[in-house]
This record gives structure tokens, C-alpha cells and sequence, in this order.
């Protein structure tokens, strides 16, 4: 299984969603595109909090030394970003992709985010509550399935909103694997936590 990991935007909980989704199923972790950081990038972060001993970490495609759009931060260092270039990596374990920012972040002059997605990549949406974020939710399942992409659950994340969540499933009809609560940290304990609550709705996307 090959799941694409997105988020409706910035800092929405898409590298913690993704850390628990590499734990709970012992799956290979592979950011296509790293911009900024590089030195604590979110590959990094994923490896930290990640217990299994069978989990690979597959280097970035592209990594970008400006924390900005990837299409702004190639430029700055010199390069434009080809995305006949991305070779997946080959494994026979379940692979978790996370992208960079949502589906529309552009990567040059004419491919986005959403371009990195392959017809048997399962798309896994990461939703926050904030003011819009019902908007942005939605937009975002809009623009996947209008390229005919399937997305299979979504994951909330940060405080509960039961609102924005009743109708984000009822408008989507998209399954919900998880909520990730503001926990007051994150470690490998609580990722393990929350990797055992979400491994039977994964196993089964």
C-alpha cells in the first residue's frame, strides 16, 4: 500500500499524521520534496519519533535549502524542480509519501503537489479546525477528485471541532481514520499511541 499523506495547508499536523501512519503499519517513509531545514527536516522529525525497527527512510528527491514554495525555493538555489526526475523508491514495504503544504503548492511553472501523485497512491487528507479550514477542507477533496484521485480518509487534527467535522464527512463522504488531539508533546510514546488507534482503519483504506 502506498499512501500519499497531504494537508489542506501549512502546519495543520501533516508530519506528526505521517510519523503515525509509518508507525502503525511498520511502513517506508519518503518526503518527495524537502524545502528548508534541511538539517532538522521533517524526514528527521518522522525518524525521531518512529519505534518499529523496520520502517526505511528514503532520501529526498529534491532538498531545498529556503523554507518557501518549492517552485521559489529551487529557484533560489539554482535549480528547477523536474518531476520526471522523482523516481519513486522501490520497496516492497508499505510507503508512506508526505507532500509538501496542500495539492496546489506549486513546484514550477506548471506542476503542483498534486502531479507527485501516482494512480495507485491512496490519498490520506490531514484537516485542522480553524476559521476556513471547512473551506479549505473541501477544496482540497474538490481538487483531488477532479484529476479522478481517490481520496481514501482523512485525519483530523489539533482541538475538536464536531461541527467541522460532521460536515466535512457528510459533504465528502470520506471515511475518517483518526483525530489527533493537541497533545501537550509528541514523542515516540504517543506516536505508538496513536499509531495503534489508527492501524485498524488503515489496514482496511
Amino acid at each position: 500500500m502506498k499512501l500519499f499523506i497531504t494537508g489542506i495547508g501549512t502546519d495543520v499536523g501533516k508530519t506528526i499524521a505521517s510519523a503515525i501512519v509509518t508507525e502503525a503499519l511498520e511502513a517506508d517513509y519518503w518526503k518527495p520534496i524537502q524545502a528548508g531545514d534541511l538539517e532538522h527536516s521533517d524526514s528527521h522529525k518522522v525518524k525521531k519519533y518512529i519505534s518499529n525497527t523496520k520502517s526505511v527512510f528514503h532520501p529526498n528527491a529534491y532538498a531545498l535549502h529556503t523554507p518557501a514554495s518549492p517552485h521559489l525555493a529551487a529557484a533560489l538555489d539554482g535549480i528547477k524542480i523536474d518531476v520526471t526526475q522523482i523516481k519513486e523508491p522501490k520497496t516492497k514495504n508499505h510507503l508512506v509519501i508526505e507532500g509538501a503544504g496542500g495539492v496546489l503548492v506549486p513546484l514550477n511553472e506548471t506542476d503542483c503537489v498534486i502531479d507527485l501523485i501516482q494512480k495507485d497512491y491512496k490519498v490520506i487528507v490531514v484537516s485542522r479546525h480553524y476559521l476556513g479550514s471547512i473551506n479549505h477542507t473541501l477544496l482540497t477533496v474538490e481538487a483531488l477528485q477532479h484529476r479522478k484521485i481517490k481520496v481514501a480518509g482523512i485525519i483530523f487534527s489539533g482541538d475538536e471541532n464536531k461541527a467541522t467535522e460532521e460536515i466535512i464527512l457528510n459533504k465528502t463522504g470520506i471515511k475518517c481514520i483518526g483525530r489527533i488531539d493537541n497533545e501537550p508533546y509528541f514523542d515516540a510514546n504517543v506516536i505508538a499511541y496513536y499509531a495503534d488507534k489508527f492501524r485498524e482503519n488503515l489496514l482496511t483504506l
